[in-house]
């Protein structure tokens, strides 16, 4: 069997991104033999505009759908038992991706809401692990983004997240926004004037 087949087979069963080595290693052909192909492969896909793509990330390769082919697959996943993801959990989650680690009461204060559901629900998903705990009073859990959450997001690395920046308000809208709901130092009753009367 050729070279390409067995990493095509490789590629459809795995369910993590595949080091280019560790092909090597399986297939018994050299590294240097496995990098073209896979190179080579990733542009016959790209070349004929295949239902299929195939991506270095996560510190490995790993076959995508083709981005083009979105609408076909969300109506095709269009059902009762689809899952996705709430909006509480793409928070939780965008908390702890660029803040990690973090542990729960500090994503919660963050999005104003307990975080508690959220976290299990990503931990269950293996979006979302437990990393450590934290120093100080009940040592408390300290959660992190897993290799899936980076495999999904299609990345390498979380160094190449978005900046953060790029999606902050500037200083004057966020001053727009908050000052309807900061009290005018007029009207603050301060109950340590009642308790000198």
């Amino acid at each position: 069997m050729n070279t390409r087949s067995i990493l095509e087979a490789i590629l459809f069963v795995a369910e993590r991104p595949v080091p280019a080595a560790e092909m090597a290693e399986v297939t018994e052909r050299p590294r240097d033999e496995i990098d073209v192909e896979l190179e080579s492969m990733a542009a016959d896909y790209e070349a004929r505009e295949a239902g299929i793509v195939l991506k270095q990330v996560g510190g490995g390769w790993r076959l995508f759908s083709n981005p083009q082919t979105r609408p076909y697959l969300e109506q095709f996943a269009a059902s009762p038992a689809a899952t996705r993801l709430s909006q509480a959990a793409l928070e939780t989650l965008s908390v702890v991706a660029y803040r990690q680690p973090v542990t729960r009461s500090q994503v919660s204060e963050i999005r104003g809401v307990d975080s508690e559901r959220s976290l299990h629900t990503l931990e269950r998903l293996g979006m979302v692990a437990e990393i450590g705990t934290a120093p100080g009073p009940g040592s408390p859990i300290l959660y992190g983004t897993t290799e899936q959450f980076v495999e999904k997001l299609g990345v390498n690395d979380l160094a190449e997240l978005p900046p953060l920046a790029d999606h902050v308000p500037p200083p004057q809208v966020v001053e727009a926004l908050e000052k309807p709901f900061r009290p005018d130092p007029g009207d603050v009753y301060d109950l340590r004037d009642e308790d000198n009367s």
